[in-house]
């Protein structure tokens, strides 16, 4: 019979834990990867960035996340781990409260190799009172760094928001002309802002929620789809969200057959998945690659 030291059977007890407070627990992982994650075009941005990027904000809300929850110390972990294998993409935001967590990974990843994508939040009822080019510099200050690859309007959710959002658009665009930002966009939580976003010329970035279930999407696959098509021929950079329907889709057929979808529409970039654990990036990392290679 093998033996399985106690060292072992902590650590995996503590991944486990991890994994079932996410929805994985039911999961079987590949063996270690060996390999690192591919690097992309985001549409004609002329960012080249990971194929996969570390997500923050799994059950985000109110600047708090599991990720967070979690504490810096366990999230380095997982974060050093995914550099290990190619993923220095870090999908952050205001609303997850997940950019100490980006300046501390950025104290070991140099500046220049990372990718980092940042969304603000844009309903000042919440907690953020300052104006949009304030809350640029608060974000500066809170990830340690003078850009940001990607900034995002975050949560659109309607066909509206070039009109409402108009003062945040402005000041992303000033930040983008004095090199603050190098691209701009937003994530869509609506078909009508999805639609209108692809069709605006002042995008250049979409993070859009994709999968082949329909899981927590805006429209149907099919339609959602067709509009991401659209986006990414006209050259806008496409990012994939809840590509395992926020840890609904987690089956092993399911994640198969959703990252199948994904990756072989060849009309998504890249991709944004939350993790909580190394075994998750191990599994990820792998199938992606074998994948990018079958389509």
């Amino acid at each position: 019979m093998t033996q399985i030291s106690r060292r072992h059977f902590i650590q995996t007890g503590l991944i486990g834990a991890a994994a079932a407070s996410t929805g994985f627990s039911s999961l079987v992982y590949a063996a270690p990867a060996s390999t690192t994650i591919d690097k992309v075009k985001l549409g004609k941005t002329g960012l080249v960035v990971p194929r996969l990027a570390l997500g923050t904000g799994t059950h985000g809300g109110k600047q708090s996340s599991d990720m967070t929850r979690m504490g810096i110390q366990n999230w380095l972990k997982i974060a050093r781990h995914a550099h290990e294998h190619g993923m220095t993409f870090y999908d952050a935001a205001d609303l997850y409260g997940s950019h100490q967590n980006v300046k501390e990974i950025l104290k070991e990843v140099p500046r220049e190799k990372a990718t980092l994508l940042s969304k603000v939040w844009t309903r000042p009822e919440d907690w953020n009172k300052d104006t949009p080019a304030k809350t640029i510099d608060r974000f500066r200050k809170e990830t340690g760094s003078d850009y940001f690859d990607i900034l995002l309007l975050h949560c659109m959710t309607n066909g509206n928001w070039q009109e409402e959002k108009k003062p945040y658009i402005e000041a992303l665009s000033e930040a983008k002309q004095k090199g603050i930002v190098k691209t701009v966009g937003l994530s869509c939580h609506s078909f009508d802002a999805l639609k209108i976003a692809a069709e605006d010329p002042w995008v250049d970035v979409i993070l859009a929620r994709i999968n082949p279930e329909g899981v927590i999407m805006d429209a149907s696959p099919a339609e959602v789809m067709a509009v991401l098509k659209k986006a990414h021929d006209s050259g806008k950079g496409i990012i994939g969200m809840k590509i395992f329907g926020e840890g609904r889709l987690i089956e092993e057929s399911q994640r198969e057959r959703s990252l199948k979808y994904v990756i072989g529409s060849k009309n998504v970039d890249c991709m944004t998945i939350g993790i909580t654990s190394p075994d998750q990036i191990d599994d990820t990392v792998q199938r992606i690659i074998r994948i990018a290679k079958e389509v």
